[in-house]
Parts: C-alpha cells; structure tokens; sequence
C-alpha cells in the first residue's frame, strides 16, 4: 500500500491557511498600533511660527 495525497483538499486547505495568515498580520498590525496610540510623546510648548516675505515666494503656473 502506497501513500497517496488528495490533491483536491490541499488546495482549499491551502486558501484557508492563507487567508488566516493574511487576517494574523493584520489583526497584529491593529494591535500594535494601538499600543502606539496610548504612548504619550512629548509634544513642543510653544507654538512655532515663521513669517515668510512676500519676496520669497514663488507663482508656479
């Protein structure tokens, strides 16, 4: 007796396990960026602003 493979399952097997991989990576994703979002970077005190002349600026057509 000889072992023989049944191709026909593998394949939808295959799908599945690829669509899980796929939903894995993405549900790690959501989570890590999640994890980034509570995270409290220091932001700066004051406001930042630089006045640009007139002269300085250009029209592009």
């Amino acid at each position: 007796m000889y072992f023989q493979k049944k191709q026909a399952i593998g394949k939808s097997n295959y799908l599945l396990k690829l669509i899980i991989k796929i939903a894995l990576v993405f549900f790690l994703f959501f989570i890590i960026l999640l994890l980034v979002d509570q995270i409290n970077f220091p932001s700066p005190n004051k406001k930042i602003e630089k006045i640009i002349p007139n002269e300085n600026l250009k029209i592009i057509k």
